[in-house]
């Protein structure tokens, strides 16, 4: 809305504050005589509405020239002075047309009477192409009704007057467009109504390029094709105008294809000199025919069927996405049509192409590459986050999905683009955003160009250029500044976008499928799944059916996902179970509004989850346990290990928050059962294995023993009738807990520890603390919504026997004695856990002495030792089960290389420090460090534990069983082999060289405990 003039203020203050530059000039030019004869009070009439258009130096100097070509003229000058006077729509008009474009302000100059045309209100966007075509067609003197209309209006007069009605239709289009309210939502229209005046200037200059022909081209029909943002209706004030040119003989006219081909050449390069060549009015713009069949090598026209024959032999992956946008302009409109429908199963078919989607990824980083450095900042179309990011990113995906799926297959990016998110192929957040981005990049262009009528693509530099460009798009008041802020977040935000979309991987992937298997028919679907490995294809196709049928957004979205999932779940061992696992996660969250999205657009989560679900029952019935875990597929970060620290700290926080003790366990339970999880997918995918796993694992076994040892004294406490305990707990983690070694199947073995508080009742503390230890093993082993950890305290002294919790005094009694080897042996892995920190302390420093003892073993408890060894490979190996292949007590499985290394730490750790660890592999290490064990024979120990150990975890991982004794032996079944070893890592086909591996790797471990522990 225009300023009322201040009353008091000058002049040059109130032109200041409209946005004038040349203050000077333009009170000058506000007291020049031709604009005071239409406009007596200019300055009072003028200075407010200048301050609403883009540049208001140079509307007003546009106005005053305007004024002097209207002084002869009568009727013209009434009308300006009308114009002026009214504070309306066609004063906003013409001066918006003014401010925004010094070339349509010379037009005006130059051609006066176009005025009634910008004063005119009626919408030039909007307008059908018939009526545009119309209308440059009689400018030329041709009939628009006749098939083949030819100009009357010949040579340069009829170029000029083609020219003329081009730019008055252009003052139009333009007038509309500077004063909509809203020029981001307009944009589309008026990049379409550029596209329909374009085809109509090539119609009028085809009727000009006949009327130069003999026989005015009678014996040829020639259809020009229009390509890029011409073709897609989407074009800008000022491009080259990409066309194609297809030629044929006329019906009955007896000209061979040479001559026809020879008129529609000299058609075709009339056409095109009537656009672009000099003459009395300015050009139009180049008419480019680049993209033809061989290109600038290739003859400018050619018939139907020479097209076809290079499209079929010749033709490049690109040249198929260029013709995506190819659509009739101008000439035989049946001949265009033809052509269209003969290009489009080569243009729907090309993602067949091999390596089509790497060509079109490698194409963009070519047209990127090749920017000068100069320009890459300011570049609108080409550069970082431009307008080729969102187009080649629309186009890719159109020509991937577009196969199967007619609903997506326009010429327009963002007709496209909201398809593409209708049916599902792009996020609606992401689709939105990216409209919003390309309507804002296609507008800056539309302004810049419209300044001078050229054809650029490059931001300004220049302050006052940066001022008019952010006034020409409605951030008066944002400026420079802020415009150049916006153009950066719009660019940061497509390419943030672009390479989300162009670069996901189930673009490649689903490029690579045939068109029966991407279209998920039931026949194709099921012969193409017995022919992948599925072992009950008609049960997976129900699956699939399950999954996909309907016409909601969730079945469109899974219909892109598992053309291509199915083949990843084949990738895995067990593709049935896989796809059953990924069924059911998609029943339990496909109505939420991320877990196919993420699927969908994440660079990894769709090929991890259906690795992981296809290639481990366990990690499969742990995500569909807790399916939110699935959001950590999208990276590596949510996989890592939390920490015992971090996860000490949150169950802190829920603990203190809790009142009863069933609800704080069952947290506890579940907090276990999701870093088991964690750790389970992170194992399978080979980002967290091995020792990583192993303390993942137990750094959640450890802090849920402390919690639910806070629970159980407080829980018996309030059974007592306590205060406060009256005796300090400890808890002290023994075997592979104590080692920071568990699996997913080892129970958690424990020693509890009391010691009474001073004054308090010895009786009443031991039974405290039994009933403490007693209550900690139920909440954790009890039957219950999340996952039991067993605790297993049968370490104690006198075992069963013996009393579940004993004082530190009756520990210290013990152990002095009535202490045996092998509980010395057991010592080697205790370590406080949970409880009071002090007494954790003297209890290290009272059973040190036991487990690294002073001058090492003596014969007769080394003797001991062996023998015991010996009698646990004798009697507690399985019955009937083969001893090379017992990975826990078989021949180099993990108790030989643990027995070994505790005999070292025995022997030793009294005089090598690095041997007084609860780790099985730092003792190894420091054994060898310390000359106790060749460095082979470390090696070979070392690579025995460390698979014994992971094919114990895998076969809980393969079979989903956590329980039973058959994670202790290696399968001799193929399949299951074949399992195995698909979860550590090894590829498909390669069970029988796991089960080889093994077999000789335990073969030399067992030849190191032979030599080493035996002697």
């Amino acid at each position: 809305m225009s300023e009322r003039p201040e009353r008091g203020a000058s002049l040059a203050a109130r032109l200041t504050r409209a946005g004038v530059d040349d203050v000077p000039r333009a009170e000058r030019l506000l007291a020049d005589a031709a604009l005071l004869e239409v406009l007596p009070d200019a300055a009072e009439v003028l200075v407010g509405p200048l301050a609403d258009v883009a540049d208001p130096d140079a509307a007003l100097l546009a106005l005053a020239k305007l004024a002097g070509a209207v002084r002869d003229d009568a009727g013209l000058s009434a009308l300006l002075t009308q114009t002026l006077t009214h504070d309306d729509e066609p004063r906003h008009r013409l001066l918006a047309v003014l401010g925004a474009s010094v070339a349509l302000g010379d037009t005006l100059g130059a051609h006066p009477a176009n005025l009634r045309l910008v004063a005119d209100p009626t919408p030039g966007t909007g307008v059908p192409a018939a009526e545009v075509r119309a209308e440059l067609l009689r400018a030329v003197g041709a009939d628009p009704t006749h098939d083949v209309p030819v100009a009357t209006v010949v040579g340069t007069d009829g170029i000029d007057a083609m020219r003329r009605a081009y730019r008055s239709r252009l003052l139009r289009i333009t007038a509309t467009d500077l004063t909509v309210p809203d020029p981001l939502n307009r944009m589309p229209g008026v990049a379409a109504a550029l596209a329909d005046l374009a085809a109509a200037a090539l119609e009028s200059a085809l009727a000009l390029a006949r009327a130069d022909l003999p026989d005015h081209g009678a014996g040829v029909r020639l259809a020009v094709i229009g390509m890029g943002k011409a073709g897609g209706r989407e074009l800008n004030y000022v491009s080259d105008v990409d066309v194609i040119y297809v030629c044929e003989p006329a019906e009955g006219s007896g000209l061979s294809e040479a001559d026809a081909l020879a008129a529609g050449t000299r058609l075709a390069s009339g056409l095109a000199r009537a656009c672009s060549t000099p003459a009395g009015e300015p050009a139009l713009w180049p008419v480019d025919a680049a993209l033809r069949p061989e290109g600038k090598d290739g003859p400018l026209v050619r018939t139907l069927a020479s097209h076809r024959a290079y499209y079929e032999r010749w033709a490049k992956t690109w040249e198929f996405q260029a013709l995506l946008k190819a659509r009739p302009l101008a000439g035989d409109v049946a001949l265009g049509r033809a052509y269209v429908e003969m290009t489009q199963p080569f243009v729907w078919s090309a993602v067949q192409r091999e390596h089509f989607v790497e060509d079109s990824q490698a194409m963009r980083r070519r047209v990127e590459g090749n920017i000068p450095a100069a320009e890459a900042d300011r570049q609108l179309k080409l550069g970082v986050g431009g307008l080729r990011d969102v187009e080649f990113t629309v186009q890719l995906l159109q020509l991937v999905h577009g196969r199967s799926d007619e609903a997506i297959r326009s010429g327009s990016t963002l007709t496209a683009l909201a398809a593409l998110a209708a049916d599902g192929y792009v996020g609606r957040d992401h689709a939105a955003r990216l409209a919003v981005c390309y309507r804002f990049l296609r507008l800056l262009e539309h302004r810049i160009q419209l300044h001078r009528l050229q054809r650029t693509h490059l931001l300004p530099t220049g302050e006052a250029d940066l001022r008019r460009l952010a006034r020409s798009v409605g951030m008066r008041a944002e400026g420079a500044e802020g415009l150049l802020e916006r153009w950066r977040q719009v660019r940061r935000d497509v390419r943030h976008l672009h390479e989300e979309l162009f670069y996901r991987p189930l673009l490649p992937a689903t490029a690579r499928l045939s068109d029966e298997e991407a279209s998920l028919a039931p026949e194709a679907a099921r012969a193409r799944l017995a022919a992948i490995g599925y072992r009950d294809p008609a049960g997976a196709a129900r699956h699939i059916a399950a999954l996909t049928e309907g016409v909601s957004r969730r079945a469109s979205i899974q219909r892109q996902l598992l053309p291509v999932m199915l083949g990843w779940f084949a990738e895995g061992p067990d593709p049935d179970g896989g796809l059953l696992a990924f069924r059911r996660l998609s029943e339990q969250l496909g109505t939420t509004h991320w877990y196919l999205k993420l699927l969908r657009d994440s660079g990894t989560a769709a090929q991890r989850l259906a690795h992981a679900v296809s290639t481990s029952r366990y990690v499969a019935d742990a995500l569909t346990r807790s399916p939110e875990s699935v959001t950590w597929l999208a990276g590596d970060d949510e996989l890592e290990p939390r920490g015992r620290e971090r996860l000490a700290a949150e169950v802190d926080a829920a603990l203190t928050r809790a009142h009863e003790p069933v609800p704080a366990v069952t947290f506890l339970r579940g907090l276990r059962r999701r870093e088991l999880a964690r750790t389970a997918v992170a194992d399978v995918l080979g980002v967290v294995t091995g020792a990583r796993a192993a303390q993942s694992v137990t750094a959640a076994a450890d802090v849920v023993l402390a919690g639910a040892l806070r629970v159980a004294e407080a829980e018996t406490r309030q059974a007592r009738g306590l205060d406060r305990n009256p005796t300090r707990m400890l808890v002290v983690a023994m075997g592979r807990l104590g080692g920071r070694e568990m699996g997913y199947a080892s129970d958690a073995d424990v020693l509890f520890v009391h010691d009474p508080e001073p004054g308090a009742d010895s009786r009443a503390a031991q039974e405290f603390a039994v009933a403490v230890a007693t209550a900690l093993r139920q909440l954790l082993g009890a039957l219950g919504p999340e996952p039991a950890l067993a605790v297993d305290a049968d370490l104690r002294p006198e075992g069963r026997n013996g009393p579940l919790a004993r004082s530190f005094d009756a520990y210290a009694e013990y152990y002095e004695r009535w202490s045996s080897p092998w509980e010395s042996q057991a010592l080697l892995r205790a370590r406080p856990v949970a409880g009071d920190a002090e007494l954790g302390e003297g209890f290290v420093a009272l059973v040190d002495p036991l487990r690294y003892p002073e001058g090492g073993l003596d014969a007769s408890t080394l003797r001991e030792v062996r023998r015991i060894k010996a009698r646990v490979e004798a009697e507690r190996l399985p019955r009937g089960q083969d001893p090379a292949r017992h990975l826990k007590l078989g021949r180099g499985g993990i108790a030989d290389v643990e027995w070994t290394a505790q005999l070292l730490q025995l022997q030793h750790a009294h005089e090598v420090a690095g041997l007084r660890t609860t780790s099985t592999l730092d003792a190894l290490a420091a054994a060898c460090g310390a000359g106790l064990l060749e460095a082979d024979d470390l090696t070979a120990l070392v690579q025995a534990w460390e698979l014994a150990s992971r094919l114990r975890d895998a076969n809980v991982l393969w079979t989903g069983r956590a329980e039973g004794a058959h994670a202790d032996a290696l399968p001799h079944d193929h399949h299951a082999l074949g399992g195995l070893a698909r979860v550590i890592g090894y590829p498909s086909g390669s069970g029988g060289e796991l089960e080889q591996t093994y077999l000789r790797t335990a073969r030399r471990a067992r030849a190191v405990v032979e030599r080493v522990f035996y002697g």
